[in-house]
């Protein structure tokens, strides 16, 4: 609150005062009264200067002395104008002139209608003015409120955001929403304060906010479903009227959650549904034909009337072992999808050198087709070693299935111009030279369960064309890049190819 002789609303820093209603000040009063005391001498000498003596002119100038003394001090200061006025008239005008006597009743009649013209003149100056002041005010409020309205609608501010500036406008000590639904999450039960109907407390402001309405100083019921509890000094008319619209912006706000809320509730759904579909196209297909070749191979070896050759039996060994693996790394990016989808990823963040999880990561990609190239003596990223693993496999596995005639390079930097938002950040690059993404193409092979006939792009991650795969490698590693505060992006490779750029904030020794 400003203070009682001037409020504003302020919401997202935009400050808007409402003049107060106040009437005419003691300052243009005084100043009237002087006028009035003045103005009215002042004609009669004018008059006298300029040998005009003309009864009907000199009243209406009178009558104008009244007017401008009302329309600046109101409506006293121009009664004392009037009643002098026609008093001077009286005296050096009206026969006998020098004598406050009126020899003439019509000259009596006239001045009493002067008089009562001037008043009335007056009153309605004076009121008119009160009136431009008050709409004003009114005019100030709705310009707030429009303002306030238009914050809400553009935007999915909290609640206990918007009763800290109901509070702060209203000049409460503390506000708080009850609900009939939609707990909010953590806000106390109505039932354990004593409430009655069932009320929740949805949400609060201020210091030790009201939670039954005999804790509170008024209560406003602003919906069949919601009630304002306000805890502080009385209202006044004009908060009574601003608080039945801060009840309405109130409820927009309320449902405007609910809405957000359910649309993402409903998107989620949408995800899940295709991600059911997804899998079971998977199943029917990806998992089944590695499961299809270690049968064959292991129904190969139980023939006990076939003897293999030593180099046979190997193969066949191998190709159970393949497969196996390849089953293995199909299981944990549907599991890893499925929490991510989920968010259900909660990675446990510490300091770690981008080398560290080579080893894991690149276990069972042939070294020959590697290139280390990290520089030493990097700063540790804030990561979890197990998704960064998984992220770097992920991605390496694709480069090397849709770029199997180049090498894969691995290089990481950091330095002044890498950063994510305001923190600073270390990039590890995995780059091939294989037939790259086409611009129009790298949004896509982020997207889950895409393959070869899904898209344009037949470098795509999990397409059919390079070996098989259910489309969830890049994906995967997407979702636990950001999971751990960081992202991953694709850009081209200059001389053809494409470069994965995994971007992690650095390690501070505090996860943030």
């Amino acid at each position: 609150m400003a203070g009682p002789e001037a409020r504003s609303n302020v919401d997202d820093g935009v400050l808007l005062r409402l003049p107060p209603v106040r009437g005419i000040g003691s300052a243009r009063v005084i100043t009237g009264l002087v006028l009035a005391v003045l103005m009215p001498p002042g004609i009669e000498l004018m008059v006298t200067v300029l040998g005009f003596r003309n009864f009907a002119m000199i009243m209406l100038l009178q009558l104008a002395v009244a007017v401008a003394v009302a329309a600046i001090g109101g409506l006293w200061p121009a009664v004392v104008a009037a009643v002098l006025g026609s008093v001077l008239l009286n005296y050096f005008s009206a026969d006998p002139v020098g004598s406050l006597s009126i020899a003439d009743p019509t000259t009596l009649f006239t001045l009493v209608v002067f008089l009562g013209v001037a008043c009335g003149v007056a009153l309605a100056v004076g009121l008119a003015s009160r009136r431009a002041q008050e709409a004003a005010r009114s005019g100030a409020e709705a310009t707030a409120l429009s303002e306030l309205a238009l914050r809400i609608l553009s935007s999915d501010g909290s609640l206990e955001s918007f009763l800290e500036k109901v509070r702060s406008n209203l000049g409460m000590e503390a506000v708080t929403l009850l609900g009939s639904s939609g707990k909010a999450p953590g806000a106390p039960s109505m039932a354990s304060a004593g409430a009655q109907r069932g009320l929740r407390v949805l949400a609060s402001a201020g210091p030790n906010p009201p939670l039954t309405h005999a804790a509170a100083d008024h209560a406003a019921v602003v919906d069949p479903h919601y009630t304002l509890l306000l805890r502080g000094g009385p209202l006044s008319a004009e908060h009574q009227r601003m608080l039945a619209a801060f009840g309405a912006f109130v409820v927009a706000v309320r449902e405007r959650q609910q809405l957000v809320k359910s649309r993402r509730d409903n998107a989620r759904l949408a995800e899940g549904n295709k991600m059911r579909t997804s899998i079971l196209r998977a199943v029917s297909h990806d998992l089944r034909t590695p499961l299809a070749g270690i049968k064959l191979a292991v129904s190969s070896l139980r023939q006990e009337d076939v003897h293999f050759p030593p180099d046979v039996e190997r193969e066949l060994l191998e190709t159970i072992e393949e497969y196996a693996d390849r089953l293995d790394h199909l299981v944990d990016n549907l599991l890893d999808m499925s929490r991510i989808t989920a968010d259900a990823v909660n990675p446990l963040l510490t300091g770690i050198v981008w080398a560290e999880v080579l080893p894991q990561a690149l276990r069972g990609i042939p070294p020959a087709r590697l290139r280390n190239e990290l520089p030493p003596n990097l700063p540790p990223v804030q990561a979890d070693t197990g998704m960064l693993e998984r992220v770097v496999a992920n991605i390496v596995e694709n480069a090397m299935k849709y770029a199997p005639d180049s090498d894969v390079v691995l290089t990481a930097r950091t330095g002044a111009g890498i950063t994510l938002g305001e923190r600073p950040a270390g990039e590890l690059r995995i780059i091939d030279y294989g037939r790259g993404v086409g611009q129009k193409e790298v949004v896509d092979i982020f997207q889950p369960f895409q393959r070869f006939g899904d898209s344009p792009s037949p470098a795509m991650e999990g397409g059919t064309s390079a070996g098989g795969g259910i489309g969830l490698g890049l994906a995967v590693a997407k979702g636990f890049s950001e999971a751990m505060g960081g992202r991953l992006a694709a850009e081209p490779t200059p001389g053809g190819g494409l470069t994965m750029v995994v971007t992690l904030p650095l390690w501070t020794g505090d996860p943030q």
